[in-house]
């Protein structure tokens, strides 16, 4: 009865739409009144949800993206990567995609990617003749590199949630599946391109170059500064973090200087609201997974799992169906928070690690995103193309096949995952 009070309530408060968090405490709050448990440990374990030295790096991670967001970052990665691969047919379709593999290990956010990358491309795309379809499908599916890509703050999120799983493992365990799905993506636009016979982009003037050249590099550099810190042992996640957000405040005020410096105030309040969401979240998460764990949920679904099929393939197949529907009806944020105490015990049992869980998850969650009814990367892109959720999601049909390739790839080739932690001794 517990069980059903706890899942039951929940499930039924995000029905009429009540807030995630806030279903995740009421939920907590009516289980622990008919358990007969003094309240206050329930908001002791919020509390405590939110102890953890690793998620400073969070609100960090989220000021440096709103920085470089706003001053100008995304339309210099953008002619950073025109001058890359731009010239060829398909050449702008495959600039979006190449411009959210840098943007991805910028922000760490597919939302800000499609928001940013999509609002200088999308509107350039279908003015050089590319259907709206095809342009939202790209830059929607591209941006899903940058959940995976690192420095991601949702790889930080798993870890907490997980029980402190090594951070700088999650981000370089991303780095080669994110790549993967970039050059599969890419792969994918080049042939369809080639296929509907898309325009054939425009040389980058060669005087031009290296001022793009240079521009670029120094956004991309903020990556430099955040993994070579960490991977050399210099800096913990969190001061890599905030030195690389201190980066990004000279590089944008002092050196692009698009914006002026009275814009911080904005950009520092959208950053607190982001921050307080997912803080609210973590903490409400904190109790609902104490009292999953105390109803031993977490077993039951193991052994529910496994019962299925004695077969480990066929569990991993049930997991990645699992998370690609809940990522259909639920945000990312909130999935890993709940998803992770439940599945993670089901597949380690079946002999993943926990670092390549944790990439197949986010993954999995990743193209959520872009999936109805409740994907708000799909919907920010609609709204950018200005075409219909339904035009969008036709348009993304053969992204969805290549994507579902790459997950499968990543679930069942460990070593792509768990090869360079391991050569890095993370």
């Amino acid at each position: 009865m517990e069980v059903w009070i706890l899942l039951g309530s929940f499930i039924l408060m995000i029905i009429f739409r009540v807030p995630i968090a806030l279903s995740l405490i009421l939920s907590s709050l009516l289980t622990g009144i008919y358990m007969d448990i003094d309240l206050s440990a329930i908001i002791q374990r919020m509390a405590a949800g939110l102890n953890s030295f690793s998620l400073l790096a969070i609100p960090f991670f989220i000021i440096a993206g709103e920085i470089m967001n706003e001053g100008g970052i995304s339309q210099r990665l953008v002619n950073l990567a025109n001058v890359i691969i731009g010239k060829i047919r398909g050449g702008l379709a495959m600039v979006n995609v190449l411009a959210s593999t840098f943007f991805g290990g910028i922000s760490g956010s597919a939302l800000a990617d499609t928001s940013s990358v999509g609002s200088v491309l999308i509107p350039m795309m279908k003015k050089q003749g590319y259907d709206s379809e095809f342009s939202v499908a790209v830059t929607t599916s591209s941006s899903v590199q940058g959940v995976l890509i690192p420095p991601s703050h949702n790889m930080i999120i798993y870890s907490t949630a997980a029980g402190g799983v090594s951070i700088g493992a999650l981000f370089m365990g991303g780095l080669v599946p994110g790549l993967l799905l970039g050059a599969a993506l890419m792969a994918l636009t080049f042939f369809l391109a080639v296929k509907r016979q898309y325009p054939v982009g425009e040389p980058v003037k060669k005087e031009e170059i290296p001022k793009i050249v240079w521009e670029g590099s120094l956004g991309l550099f903020t990556i430099v500064i955040i993994l070579g810190g960490i991977l050399s042992g210099f800096f913990t996640v969190t001061e890599s973090a905030a030195i690389g957000t201190l980066y990004a405040f000279i590089i944008t005020f002092f050196v692009y200087r698009d914006i002026k410096i009275t814009r911080m105030g904005a950009i520092l309040a959208r950053s607190f609201k982001t921050l307080a969401m997912v803080l609210f979240l973590i903490a409400a998460s904190s109790s609902f997974g104490w009292l999953l764990a105390l109803l031993r949920v977490p077993a039951m679904v193991s052994e529910a799992l496994i019962s299925i099929s004695p077969n480990d393939f066929v569990t991993i197949v049930i997991i990645l169906v699992v998370l690609l529907f809940l990522g259909m009806i639920m945000d990312m944020a909130p999935l890993i928070l709940i998803a992770t105490p439940i599945l993670l015990p089901v597949a380690t049992s079946v002999g993943m690690d926990p670092v390549q869980f944790g990439v197949v998850l986010i993954l999995a969650l990743g193209i959520g995103l872009i999936t109805p009814p409740v994907g708000s990367v799909l919907f920010v892109g609609s709204a950018i193309g200005k075409i219909p959720i339904e035009r969008a999601t036709k348009g993304l049909l053969p992204f969805y096949t290549i994507m579902f390739v790459v997950l499968l790839i990543v679930a069942f080739v460990p070593d792509l995952v768990l090869w360079l932690p391991t050569m890095l001794e993370l």
